[in-house]
Formats: structure tokens, sequence, C-alpha cells
């Protein structure tokens, strides 16, 4: 545990002496630019294997292969200064370059969320999101790039393909920071990712005005997000985690600004290089993907919040739903309204002689009776078992004769399963006089009908 510690506290120290030194001597040096910078970023790499405060092998393998690829990059491109090599090795020295992103992509969101796993919906949004980027980076950035490097394929491939692989990189780094809580591992690791990507655009900026040298302070940028990502993970990560995607405001300003894009490249072709066409079609595609999976996802909420307010047998308003109605009708204190409870008459006798499936049936064709037999405006809700509550519109009078109806609907027998079943029922009701306890009342109503076979009992009305 002291090496681990000591490695972790070596990094750091190792980049404030490898500024000063370049402060002090601004020509390139063997010692300083190839080996001290070189072995910072590889402690770097030995850092993150050696932290214990993460235990996700593949993120930690992939990102430490991805610095060290990084590495292997720089120690190929810096000897080509001090070395005559041959001039593949500037190719190879690229490629090793453009390997890190892929190890990135796949260890960046298993270091940045609490959970390994990264969703289809997370990685969709990430993608656009990049690929909107890409495109105002291809419009804006790539294309003063190109003529650069003109004649040369090799190298106009690489400077294009980095400034977009770090856009993306940036944007899947946005992504995982906005659809969780920000730890002090994920701010760093997000914080040293930017200042990498920023280090390049500075790079290819310097590179096309012909004013980069070996030596100089802006490489140490590219270090300093390496060692502020490797500090990352020395901590630990929240232990909250949010299931939300990316906020919808940076979706649609991605897409709006590919659609601009598109237009524009449409209309007047001179003003934009066509190869923008390739990433911000590839956004509008990828957008209408994410719209059709958003509306599955809001049917699919809308069922669910029907089916946690319904009754799953008989397809009434359940006891969550009437209670909620019932409430609102408390605090109303409208006395046209009234409540009625329900409760049939010998069902139990008819699931013990004919089984629960009749009696299912049965419960079915009861709420059906009931349903025909309310006026408009009336809520019926199945309470469970074989109680039925039903929220009348009327006054007193209206009211009560609705709840004979409800009676009267079950005085004729039913034919199931080549059964006649015969059930009758208990109602009691209480009209919404604004007193409390009205759930209570009328319960009160419905076992006093039931107990002295009255039928119908009121507060307020005798039958």
């Amino acid at each position: 545990m002291g090496n681990r510690r000591l490695t972790r506290a070596v990094v750091p120290v190792l980049l404030i002496l490898h500024v000063l030194t370049r402060l002090a001597l601004p020509a390139p040096q063997f010692l300083v630019d190839l080996i001290l910078y070189n072995v910072i970023a590889i402690c770097s790499a030995i850092a993150i294997l050696a932290s214990p405060n993460f235990n996700d092998r593949v993120s930690r393998v992939a990102l430490t292969l991805a610095i060290l690829l990084w590495s292997a990059g720089s120690i190929l491109s810096t000897s080509a200064e001090f070395y005559v090599l041959p001039q593949f090795t500037t190719t190879i020295a690229n490629a090793c370059y453009l390997l890190l992103y892929p190890c990135a992509f796949i260890g960046l969101p298993r270091a940045l969320r609490n959970k390994p796993k990264f969703g289809t919906v997370e990685l969709l949004d990430s993608t656009i999101l990049g690929l909107g980027l890409s495109s105002i980076g291809s419009a804006f950035l790539i294309e003063p790039v190109v003529p650069h490097f003109a004649g040369d394929i090799v190298k106009t491939f690489f400077a294009v393909l980095f400034p977009i692989a770090d856009l993306i990189l940036v944007a899947l780094t946005l992504t995982l920071a906005l659809i969780q809580p920000m730890s002090r591992r994920s701010t760093l690791i997000s914080f040293g990712i930017i200042i990498f990507a920023i280090s390049d655009f500075l790079f290819l900026w310097l590179s096309i005005n012909n004013q980069y040298a070996l030596g100089s302070l802006s490489d140490d940028g590219w270090l300093l997000g390496i060692v502020i990502l490797a500090e990352g993970f020395w901590h630990r990560g929240t232990e909250k985690v949010n299931t939300e995607s990316l906020h919808p405001l940076f979706i649609a300003t991605s897409v709006m600004m590919s659609a601009t894009l598109l237009a524009i490249t449409a209309l007047r072709h001179e003003y934009l290089p066509n190869f923008i066409l390739i990433p911000t079609i590839a956004t509008l595609c990828l957008a209408f993907i994410r719209m059709a999976i958003a509306l599955r996802d809001a049917r699919s909420i809308g069922e669910e919040r029907i089916l946690a307010r319904s009754d799953e047998l008989t397809g009434l308003p359940n006891r969550r739903r009437f209670i909620a109605e019932l409430n609102l009708l408390s605090k109303s204190s409208k006395s046209e309204d009234a409540l009625l409870l329900l409760d049939l008459d010998g069902f139990k006798p008819i699931n013990d002689q004919y089984g629960h499936e009749v009696g299912d049936l049965l419960l079915k064709q009861v709420s059906m009776r009931f349903e025909r037999a309310l006026p408009q405006g009336s809520l019926l809700a199945r309470l469970g078992g074989d109680e039925f509550g039903v929220i009348v519109r009327g006054d007193d009078e209206t009211t009560f004769e609705a709840a004979l109806a409800l009676r009267a609907t079950l005085s004729y027998p039913f034919s199931i399963a080549e059964h006649e079943i015969t059930v009758g029922v208990s109602v009691g009701h209480v009209s919404n006089d604004g007193a409390p306890d009205l759930l209570r009342r009328a319960d009160n109503a419905m076992y006093q009908a039931k107990r002295e076979r009255l039928g119908v009992w009121s507060e307020s009305v005798r039958n």
C-alpha cells in the first residue's frame, strides 16, 4: 500500500519538475522531453493500476492501455527529434495516438459511472452530442486544417480524425457527467479528459500556423490531463445513481446545429465543405431513432401509470385511483356529490361452490352491469375482493336513486359457465356535506345496510 501511494505522489511532483525545467531550458532536451516526459505518462498509467478505490478491472485496464498507447506514440514522435528514424515511424506514432480513443471509449463509461453498464440510451445520446460537435468541428475547425496537409493523404487523415475523436470523447464525458451526481472521481476524470482534448486542439492550431516546437509548455497540457485523470482513480465515486439520460436541451441543441449546417450546405454549398454531410446526416438519423425510443418509453410509462391505477381483473379504477379522487371530492365540499360503497351479498359461497374462475367472471359481469346503471360522470372503482366504490354527481335524491339502480341491476341472475348465479349487493350512501371521514361514514352505512338487510342505507335518506 505504501508503494501505491508513493506512485501516486511521484506523478504530480515529476510533472511540476518537468514544467520548471521547461521554463529554465526552453530548447528540446533529451532527458527532459524524451525520458522525463514519457516517464510521467507511464507512471500515471501505473498509478491507475495501483489505485485501491476502484475495482472495475475492465475500466482500469482500458484506460491504462490508452495512456500506454499514447506514451508509445509520444516516445516514437519525440525520438524522431533526436534520432534519424524511418519516415513510417510518424505513421506508427499517430496510429498509437489514435488507438487511445477506442480504449478510452471502453473505459470511460465504467470509470465515470457507479454502475459498469453503459445504457443504450446514454450511448445514443452521447453519440448524437458527439456527432453534433463533430459537425461544428468539420465546418469550422477542420476546414482550415485540410489545406495545410494537402498532398499527403495519411497526414490529412490523422489531422481530420483526431479532432473528431476528441469531440466525441468530450461529448461522452459530458454525457456521463450530466446523467448522474458528480463525485470527486468523476469530476477529476472529466476535467482530465477535457484538458487533454484542449491540448490536442492547441497542438493542431500551433501546427497549422507553424508555431509548434517540441519543448514548449503546450506539450505539458497532455501530461496535465493524464495526471488529473489518474488522480481521479484514487477517489471514490458517489453512491447515488441517476438513471436519467442527458438533459434534452443538449440533445436538441446538437440536432438543431446539425440540421442548420445541413440546410446551409444544401442551399449554399459553397459556404461549407461537403464532408460535413457525413456527421450532420448521421446526427439527424440517430436523433430520429432517439425520438422513436423516447416515444416508446413515454407510451410505456403512460401504460404503466394506467395499470398502476387500474384493477387488473375488471379494468375499473383501483383503490389507489379511487382514494385520490375521493380526496379531491372531500376538499371540494360540494353537496351535489355522494359516495357509495358496495359489497356483494353471497359472493363467498359462490366462490366456494363454483371456484375462483367463475367468481372472477362474475365480478367482471357485475362491474359491467354497474357501469351501465350509473349516470354519466360517475366514477366506479373496484376497491378489492367483492367491494366497489362509486362517486356519483348530483343531489341527494339523484345519488340515492343511483344507489337503488345499482342494487336493482343485480335483481336477475347471471349465466356463467352454464350456471345460473344470483348475487345481491349492500350499498352505503353518504352525501358529501363537508363533514370529515367520508369514507368511514360510507363504510358504516354499507355495513348497516348489510346487517339490517336493507339493500341501501343512507345517512340522510331512508328507504
